[in-house]
Order: structure tokens, then C-alpha cells, then sequence
């Protein structure tokens, strides 16, 4: 009951005094005076230089009441100071906000829920005032402290708790637009006062039972969520908060979202973190996206020693940012992602090797093996993220991440590469390289380039030829793999999967264009090195049928996109060579590899007979591929590639129309106009630089048969009789590569040196020589074979005949 005075004491006491006490009943039940509150109401818009004291006078009987817990009281002065707030906007109102703020301190300061509720409710209707002028010394610590506490409520009663949590995150909101609004809002983006606001969001944000996972935006919550729902309105009040930020502040929003993520330990499972970066990505301006990705990639690097699962969970979290992003704005931070993705990238793999090399022993290896797989799981969100991010690049762009991703490639022998791998050991350099390719992949898939020197300059083929990446079936793979997506600019590829033999391309549409003059240079230029790559490729011990597909598709695009006349006959010589190679077998390959080569060599010339469209090709090619489908089905890629396929015990016994015979295809390439003199050239891959420097090298490579025309050349009849004898000392001599050095460079300069000067016709000549010797060489071997009955003997013969 509110304190009486008498008459004549009361006639003398302030106006607005008197006009104050009579707002409040006897009764507090009856609610606040609304006649005597008009009153008040029009004493202080006519007089508004007594705001002051009337909000001093109202705070001081509140204070009154809230100490004496007279909550009637309190509930009509709050109702009151409302009244006069919302009816007063003058420059008086400053004193009397402070007075108001007083009192919404004062109840968020006593311990029962329902006052707080009150002021909070208070608080906000002030936020949502806008001030004629701005307030120079106003400050609103207090109340994000206490809006913060508020949503860390642990009330025992659930209702209550909910009702104190919703009643934290509105302050905090009103805080948020009151500050933002003002002239001074840059006082609530300091660090003290975001690491306070975003975890208390955060915090209410976790009680989301199912995050949203999908691509697109968040959807926005309705108001009857916002109303009841704690979680919703923090979410909502997040978006708000991030929305607002600006430049400057961006990352004082966004650091508190780490911390809280780190504390709680949300990033395995990293479901919350996802969603959290969702709504943050979505709510900024478009603009300050790559602030977000480099703080995401500043976290990562201070997580680089945490568990793998972690690890994963921020790469995830940073490959849901880029996926944003990149339909925007990503700014200059491009290059500063991909390298610290292949950072990380080099570190798990480190990571990997160490455990597999200095594992424990017995039961311990079980955590090893945990720990393995959860690398690869690193591994493959580093390599998922590198190619996404890749792929929404521009073309001028992504073709500096490729060579940037190549210079990253370990490469025997040089030190092009920028990345360490002196830790990483044999093992961990060849993991390294798969991983490097398989992020070349994504990032290549889709890119169309409009002539092949763009795609594939000589600064980006060599390393990607190199011998260093040949050494195992799935680097030659990846490497292949990278070819096709820059090589088919017409998307032919998905028309050409699976090795067969088709009946009629015409079929399969395959798009083509004519071939320009730079793709015509570009294969003057590397079409050897392409050739090479594909020749040695087929003859690799370690290949299976993914292997061989991928070199029937090379073959089939390089004839798509970069065959002219010249490269359709350099083609063809390769696949008789190759077929060549199957059947002399120097390279000891087993029967399956030895019958595989036959079958994509089938596969192709039956390809390019119909691409070329050359009747008396095609019918030769035809009348082999039915007789392989009678006497030797193993020939052909569709019953050598099938399980449980009979693989006959040698080669030797074949009758030579099973065979794609040299002088068939020059007289009915000849008869339609094609050039075929260099057809009876046997191709020989170019022998490079780096194979002296590959750790494939071996004694018998370093004996290299070259067919190259050299000056003075020996007649064909002494050839038997001129072979040097294999001894200690030739060995060697071959092994001391200085000297083998000198050898091929002389060999080179005379080679040179013939072509430049020697007579068309002699060197001609010369070429056919060779083409015969060798023809009667394969005749004499076939013939020789089939009389001899034993290996041992057959062997003989064919050194004989060598």
C-alpha cells in the first residue's frame, strides 16, 4: 500500500509528485489510474523539462517496491514508465532514459523470474524507440551481461527456464537493434561484448533437435516460433546480429562461434557446426564471404594437431562455406584456400605414414587402423572441398589452381615441387601423389578449354607425363583420368566408356570439329610425349581393366579431338606396335596383360577404321575381329575382360590372319589418299631425360633397342653378325650412365644431322629396309615356333634369328 500524506502536506509537495502518487491505486490489484496516468501523460509533453524528476521519482519508489516485493506496485510503475517513454520524444528524455534504465536494471537484477521477465519486456519496447539525437555516454554492458545470463538459465521449473531463456535472447535482440541504430553502435561489436551475445545464442541454438542439413538457406522460422520456441528466436536473433555486421566487425562476429564449438566439442559430430556456418553464410552480405573462409581456414590451422575427426568436421564445415561462396563473391582468397588445403592435405598423409610405420604392437593396432581410416576421411573431405571450390571457378582461374596443384605433385629425380615431403618416406610420397591427382581431378572435371595448348601446356603435361607417376596402376589411372577431362571438350568420353568393339560408331554421335592450327601444333609439338605415355602405359605388369579402358579412351579422344591425317597414321603405328610388343613379348608380361594389349588394340583400330571411314580399312579390320570371334575370342576386349576367361598357354602357334597386318593397312590407307610411307617405320617411344632419373629404371632398360636411321648404316644381312656380345664389360658400360650420356647425345646429333642432309630418297630408302627386316623378322620368329615343339628350343630359334 503506497504511503499517505495529509492534505495540507501534500498541497505542498512538487506537481509532478502529486500527479505520480495518484497513478497508483490503493489497491494494486485495480491497476494503474488510467485517468490520473492521462494527466501525468500531458504534464510531462507540456513540460518536458520535468521528465527527469519524474522518472527519478519513479525509479525511486520502485526500488522501494521491489525491495519491499510489493510486485503489484512494480507492475504499474514499469506500465507507467512505458507509457511516458512511448508519449515523450524530446531531448528531455535523455535524464529520464536513465532513469528508466535504472529501473529495468533493478528488476533484471532481483531473483524472480517474473520481474525479470518484465524488464526485458520493457528493455525492448526502449529498443524499438528511435532517439532524435544519439547518446554519447550510454552504455549497455550491464544489460548484455545479464540478457547473456539470462540465457543460461537453469531454472528447476522447465517453463520457467524456457520463459527466462526466450526472455534473455529478446534483450540481446533488443541490445542488438538499440546499439546498431545508434551512432555509437560500434561499442557492441568489441570482443568482450560478442563473446557474451554469440555463445548465449549458440547455446539455445543446440536445442534444435533436427539441424538443418540441406543446400539451400535455412528456412525462416514463423512468428509463432520466434514467440515460443527458444531455439528459433535465437536463430532468428543470430541471423539478425550477423545481417547487421559490417566490414569491419565481421570477424569479432564469427570468432565466438569457434570457441563455442571447440568447448562443447561440436565438431565430431559436426552437424551443429554446419548448420551454424549455414545460417552465418547466408545472413552476411555477400561481400564479406571470404572473411568467413579465412577464419574457417585460420581455425583449421590452429586445430592441425587435434584428432583427425575434428579436423574432418572444420573441412566439411569449410566445404558447405565455399559451396555458398561461390555462387558470390570469394574474393582474394582462392589461392590462400587451396594452399592450406593441400597443406593439411600433406600433414594427414604424414599423419597416416607415421602410424602405419611406427604403429604399436598387439592390441594397440587396432587404434592405428582407427586411426588410418580417419585419415582418409580428412583425406577425402580435402579432396571433395579442393574439387567443389574448383569447379564453381572461372576458367582463367582454375587453370592457375591446376598448375598450382601440379607444382605441388612430388616428382622423382626434380625440385620443381613446392610441397615438404621430407618426412613422408616412399610410401607416404606415393600417397601424397594420388591424393594431389585425385584434387587435379575434381578440379579439371568440367573445364573446357577452347584449344588444347590452354588445357594442357608443356609448363603442366611434362610433369603429368612423368615417369614418377607411372609407377603404380592408380597413379596411371588418375593421370589418364586428368587427360580425358581436359582433352574432351565435346563431352564424348561418356559415349566411349567400357572397352569393345562397336559395331557401328556412327551411333554413339560423337561430336567433332575441325581441327585447328594450334591443336595441330600442339601434336607436332607433344604428340610423342602422348604416344610415349600411352605406349610404355600398356605394358605395365601391374595393369587391370580400368587401366586399359582409360588407354582406349586416350587413344579414341586423342583421334576425336586432335587427328589429322599425320596423327591418324602416327595412331595406327602405335597400335601396331603395341600389338608388335604383345606378341615378341621382351617385357615378359604375363598371358593375361599380353592378350589385353590385343584386345584395345582391336578395340581401337576398329574405333578409327569407322572414324576415318576408309572401306578397305574397316574391311580389313573386320575380317580379324571375326576370325578372333571364331579361333581366338581372348582377343577381344569382350571375353579377356570377363571373369573366368580361358587364356590359351602362348602366343607363338597363331595364325598371322589373326593379326592387324602392317602392309594390309598402308595399301588400304594408300588407296584413299593417306600418306603412308611413315607406316613402315616401326614406332619406338623417344627415350627421355627422365628415365635415366626414374626409380623404375632397371639393367635392361639401359640396353635400348633404337631403330633410328644412323649414317653408314650396316646392310640388313649383317645384322646377325654385328650384334654385340651381352658381357660383364658390356653391362658395365651400360650401367655408367655418364657415359651412355655422351653415347645418346652423338646418336641424337647424327640422327639429326642425317635427316637435315641426307637425300629424301635415301633416307626413304632406309625406312623400308628397316620396315622389311623387321616384317621378316616376325615371319622367320612365327614360322620357327610353330615347328619347334619345346620352349627351351623356341627360344633358340629366336635368338638365331635376332
Amino acid at each position: 500500500m503506497p504511503t499517505r500524506v495529509c492534505c495540507c502536506c501534500s498541497a505542498l509537495r512538487p506537481r509532478y509528485k502529486r500527479l505520480v502518487d495518484n497513478i497508483f491505486p490503493e489497491d494494486p490489484k485495480d491497476g494503474l489510474v488510467k485517468a490520473d496516468m492521462e494527466k501525468l501523460t500531458f504534464y510531462a509533453v507540456s513540460a518536458p523539462e520535468k521528465l527527469d524528476r519524474i522518472g527519478s521519482y519513479l525509479a525511486e519508489r520502485l526500488s522501494r517496491d521491489v525491495v519491499r516485493h510489493r510486485t503489484g506496485y512494480v507492475l504499474i510503475a514499469m506500465e507507467a514508465l512505458d507509457q511516458l517513454l512511448m508519449a515523450c520524444h524530446s531531448q528531455s528524455i535523455k535524464p529520464f532514459v536513465e532513469s528508466f534504465l535504472h529501473m529495468v536494471a533493478k528488476l533484471l537484477e532481483s531473483g524472480e523470474p517474473k520481474l525479470q521477465v518484465l524488464g526485458t519486456n520493457s528493455f525492448v519496447k526502449f529498443a524499438n524507440i528511435e532517439e532524435d539525437t544519439p547518446s554519447y555516454h550510454r552504455r549497455y554492458d550491464f544489460f548484455v551481461s545479464r540478457f547473456s545470463a539470462m540465457c543460461h538459465s537453469y531454472h528447476s521449473d522447465p517453463e520457467t527456464r524456457t520463459e527466462i531463456r526466450i526472455a534473455g535472447i529478446r534483450g540481446i535482440q533488443g541490445v542488438v537493434r538499440k546499439t546498431v541504430n545508434d551512432e555509437l553502435r560500434a561499442t557492441i561489436w568489441e570482443p568482450q561484448h560478442m563473446d557474451k551475445i554469440v555463445p548465449s545464442l549458440l547455446f539455445n541454438m543446440q536445442k534444435i533437435e533436427e539441424a538443418d542439413s540441406r543446400i539451400g538457406p535455412p528456412p525462416s522460422p514463423s512468428a509463432a516460433d520466434k514467440e515460443e520456441n527458444p531455439a528459433v528466436l535465437a536463430e532468428n536473433c543470430f541471423r539478425e546480429l550477423l545481417g547487421r555486421a559490417s566490414f569491419g566487425n565481421m570477424n569479432n562476429a564469427v570468432r565466438p562461434v569457434f570457441a563455442h564449438l571447440d568447448h562443447h566439442k561440436l565438431w565430431d559430430p559436426n552437424e551443429f557446426a554446419v548448420h551454424c556456418f549455414k545460417i552465418i553464410m547466408y545472413s552476411i552480405q555477400a561481400q564479406y564471404s571470404h572473411h568467413v573462409i579465412q577464419e574457417i581456414l585460420g581455425h583449421l590451422d590452429a586445430c592441425k594437431k587435434d584428432s583427425p575427426r575434428v579436423r574432418a568436421g572444420i573441412i566439411q564445415v569449410l566445404l558447405e562455406a565455399v559451396a555458398i561462396a561461390a555462387k558470390g563473391s570469394i574474393g582474394p582468397t582462392v589461392l590462400e584456400v587451396f594452399n592450406t588445403l593441400l597443406k593439411h592435405l600433406r600433414l594427414s598423409v604424414e599423419f597416416e605414414a607415421n602410424d602405419l610405420q611406427g604403429g604399436p604392437i598387439g592390441n594397440a593396432n587396432l587404434n592405428t587402423s582407427s586411426k588410418d581410416s580417419d585419415e582418409k576421411i580428412v583425406q577425402n573431405a580435402i579432396i571433395q572441398t579442393i574439387g567443389f571450390f574448383g569447379s564453381n571457378l572461372p576458367d582463367y582461374q582454375r587453370s592457375e589452381i591446376m598448375m598450382f596443384i601440379m607444382g605441388k605433385v612430388p616428382v622423382f629425380g626434380t625440385s620443381t615441387h613446392t610441397l615438404d615431403i621430407s618426412q613422408l618416406g616412399d610410401l607416404g610420397t606415393r600417397r601424397i601423389q594420388i591424393m594431389l591427382l585425385r584434387s587435379l581431378l575434381m578440379v579439371t572435371s568440367g573445364y573446357k578449354a577452347k584449344t588444347i595448348v590452354t588445357a594442357l601446356p608443356g609448363s603442366f603435361l611434362d610433369p603429368l607425363l612423368s615417369p614418377s607417376l607411372m609407377e603404380d596402376y592408380e597413379l596411371r589411372q588418375l593421370v589418364l583420368e586428368v587427360m580425358h577431362n581436359l582433352m574432351d571438350r565435346h563431352d564424348n568420353r561418356a559415349k566411349l566408356r567400357g572397352i569393345r568393339i562397336i559395331p557401328d560408331v556412327a551411333d554413339l554421335k560423337i561430336k567433332r570439329e575441325k581441327i585447328c592450327r594450334q591443336d595441330t601444333s600442339f601434336m607436332k609439338k607433344n604428340g610423342q610425349q602422348l604416344y610415349r605415355h600411352i605406349y610404355l602405359g600398356c605394358k605395365e605388369e601391374d595393369n587391370v581393366h580400368k587401366n586399359y579402358e582409360l588407354l582406349y579412351t586416350s587413344l579414341a579422344l586423342i583421334t576425336i579431338e586432335l587427328a589429322n591425317e599425320e596423327v591418324v597414321i602416327d595412331l595406327i603405328r602405335l597400335a601396331i606396335a603395341l600389338q608388335d610388343s604383345a606378341i615378341i613379348n621382351e617385357d615378359n608380361l604375363p598371358m593375361f596383360h599380353r592378350c589385353g594389349i590385343m584386345a584395345l588394340v582391336a578395340a581401337y583400330l576398329n574405333f578409327v577404321s569407322q572414324m576415318i571411314a576408309v572401306p578397305a580399312f574397316c574391311q580389313h579390320v573386320s575380317k580379324v575381329i571375326e576370325i578372333r570371334t571364331m579361333e581366338a575370342p581372348y582377343f577381344l576386349p569382350e571375353h579377356i575382360f570377363r571373369d573366368k576367361c580361358m587364356l590359351p598357354k602362348s602366343l607363338e602357334k597363331h595364325d598371322k590372319n589373326l593379326y592387324f597386318l602392317t602392309n594390309k593397312i598402308a595399301e588400304s590407307l594408300g588407296g584413299s589418299g593417306y600418306s603412308v610411307e611413315r607406316l613402315s617405320v616401326p614406332y619406338v617411344p623417344q627415350v627421355t631425360d627422365e628415365d635415366r632419373l626414374s626409380r623404375r629404371k632397371s639393367i635392361v632398360d639401359t640396353v635400348s633397342i633404337q631403330v633410328d636411321i644412323l649414317p653408314n648404316s650396316i646392310p640388313s644381312d649383317d645384322v646377325v653378325s654385328n650384334t654385340e656380345e651381352i658381357t660383364f664389360e658390356a653391362l658395365k658400360k651400360a650401367i655408367d650412365t655418364s657415359g651412355m650420356e655422351e653415347q645418346e647425345k652423338e646418336k641424337r646429333r647424327l640422327v639429326i644431322e642425317k635427316f637435315q642432309k641426307a637425300p629424301f630418297e635415301e633416307i626413304a630408302a632406309q625406312c623400308e629396309s628397316k620396315a622389311n627386316l623387321l616384317h621378316d623378322r616376325l615371319a622367320q620368329i612365327l614360322e620357327l615356333t610353330i615347328r619347334v615343339p619345346t620352349m627351351r628350343t623356341r627360344e633358340n630359334s629366336y635368338t638365331q634369328c635376332l
